[in-house]
């Protein structure tokens, strides 16, 4: 989930009462963007570009950004509230407590720290359950949809063989999009827009603040960084341009069906892939909290039982009959796993323990955990986990571009007025 520090990147608009000091900047379908909220989402991107010391925009240049932000968040809302899905409050509660930990609080100092910041506890619950919403959506809509054929990949492990060591790139990207069926006016318009970008980093400017003034991706006021990603985890398009550059260039502008792109490559570098790894096979009981069981019970439940086991009752007989895991029929057994199948809650638990060893309850995103470490071995898993990296990498940069087409046909199928800002 989300650090305390980045939290100003994700409040989304609500519906505030619109009053006599406000007034009207949007009109998204059958809701509203205001002035007030156009200025607390201004004033949180401030300060968080402040804090990554990343050269602010001209106030209307940078506001004309986040409305058109604000503008494709609150339409992906509306699409995935429209079409059905829901959010449990009970996995927003969750969450907070999340992020609380994380940043070594309680609710009551998450929300201190929040005020200090000009935010609300409330705000933050309307921003998580917002990003659950749309992620939900996005994994139904897109992620679910995604198909990948065996030819795809053993043309990817084909290229890699013939390329020797992976390659993987830390860059930046700005994005500016085209509308689907636009007109050539149009395309020629963004691709002006894109060409002055390139113009201004020619003459020294940052990346960063052109990123936050004039990209479309996700990430622009992240200052459009990627950081390190794998050569076939991106899109062919980004690999291509990024190939000859030397740390510190540019990329000539590129055009997809997106729109287009400027890429700036930071650095480049060989990734050794070590495919001998060490196996754990593990078996856990789970207990899920809701609305009835709570964190404590969860947790008090998994120490009976445990105290059950340590005086000689069968793990595997205690996760047929208690444990929530699709793996209880099977007494919890979870088979043999590799490095990164696991949450890292999990995984750094299940690591600690000896084979037969049970762990105390450890606490993931699914719940909690009673875990058996039952055996361990050195593997060779070359052929198997080459096809699986494989899949993930395409899954990964598909997923991506199906991803931002996605979005783009919400926002362009969109019903939106847009009001006078001042």
């Amino acid at each position: 989930m989300l650090a305390l520090a980045a939290l100003a990147l994700f409040t989304l608009p609500g519906q505030a009462a619109v009053t006599a000091l406000d007034h009207i900047v949007a009109v998204v379908n059958n809701e509203v963007i205001t002035r007030q909220e156009l200025d607390r989402r201004y004033q949180e991107v401030a300060r968080n570009l402040a804090r990554q010391n990343t050269p602010l925009p001209p106030r209307s240049v940078l506001e004309k950004q986040l409305l058109e932000r604000m503008i494709t968040e609150l339409a992906l809302q509306q699409h995935a509230r429209s079409t059905g899905v829901r959010v449990d409050p009970a996995q927003v509660e969750r969450a907070l407590q999340r992020i609380a930990a994380q940043n070594n609080l309680d609710l009551p100092g998450l929300q201190a720290a929040l005020a200090q910041q000009g935010q609300s506890l409330e705000a933050m619950r309307a921003t998580i359950r917002n990003e659950i919403l749309v992620a939900r959506a996005r994994e139904r809509d897109v992620d679910n949809r995604l198909s990948i054929s065996d030819a795809e990949i053993e043309g990817y492990l084909q290229t890699q063989a013939q390329q020797g060591t992976e390659t993987e790139y830390n860059f930046a990207h700005i994005l500016v999009t085209v509308p689907e069926n636009a007109s050539p006016e149009t395309i020629q318009a963004r691709r002006a827009r894109a060409e002055e970008v390139i113009d201004q980093l020619a003459r020294g400017a940052d990346f960063g603040q052109l990123s936050a003034s004039y990209s479309d991706a996700p990430n622009a006021l992240q200052g459009g960084a990627f950081g390190w990603r794998e050569a076939g985890k991106i899109p062919a398009l980004f690999a291509e341009a990024l190939k000859p550059l030397k740390p510190g260039e540019v990329a000539p502008l590129l055009k997809s069906s997106n729109g287009f792109h400027i890429l700036k490559l930071y650095d480049k570098r060989g990734l050794d892939v070590d495919l001998s790894v060490t196996q754990t096979r593990a078996r856990h009981i789970l207990i899920k909290t809701n609305e009835i069981t709570s964190e404590a019970d969860a947790k008090n439940r998994l120490l009976q039982l445990k105290e059950r086991i340590d005086n000689g009752a069968k793990f595997d007989e205690l996760a047929r009959l208690h444990s929530e895991d699709a793996s209880a029929s099977k007494g919890g057994d979870l088979g043999w796993l590799n490095p990164g199948d696991t949450v890292p809650e999990f995984e750094k638990a299940m690591n600690a323990l000896k084979p037969g060893e049970v762990s105390q309850p450890i606490q993931s995103p699914f719940g909690w955990h009673l875990i058996q470490v039952l055996e361990r071995r050195d593997q060779d898993v070359t052929q198997e986990r080459q096809k699986l990296l494989a899949r993930q990498a395409i899954r990964e940069r598909k997923g991506e571009e199906a991803f931002q087409d996605w979005v783009r046909q919400i926002r362009d199928s969109a019903y939106v007025e847009l009001r006078p800002i001042d």
